[in-house]
């Protein structure tokens, strides 16, 4: 599964793509969320952008979203704090949220 929850704690299971046309959400991909991200993985500017665009998603501060794992790679884990809002492209189930 590419989400789960803990508390009101939502974690994802991403795999991003760098160096595209837009920020946009791609669907599931076996067990991962695909994320295309237009920024170059040089310098962190990916993963500035994925927060930045997962914030704006989620009705959030960028600052309650955290990369847990694969800060370097393109499979990440991310933990978002408080999610205000449930984008429906998400396939999260509305009756999952705590």
């Amino acid at each position: 599964m590419h989400y789960r929850w803990e508390k009101k704690v939502l974690y994802l299971n991403c795999s991003v793509q760098p160096k595209t046309n837009e920020d946009r959400i791609v669907g599931l991909v076996s067990e991962n969320l695909k994320i295309r991200i237009p920024a170059a993985p040089i310098n962190g500017k990916a993963n500035k952008q994925l927060i930045r665009f997962l914030a704006k998603l989620f009705h959030t501060k960028r600052t309650a979203i955290a990369i847990v794992s694969g800060l370097t790679g393109r499979h990440k884990r991310l933990c978002v704090k408080k999610p205000l809002s449930i984008r429906l492209g998400l396939e999260i189930p509305k009756d999952t949220l705590p």
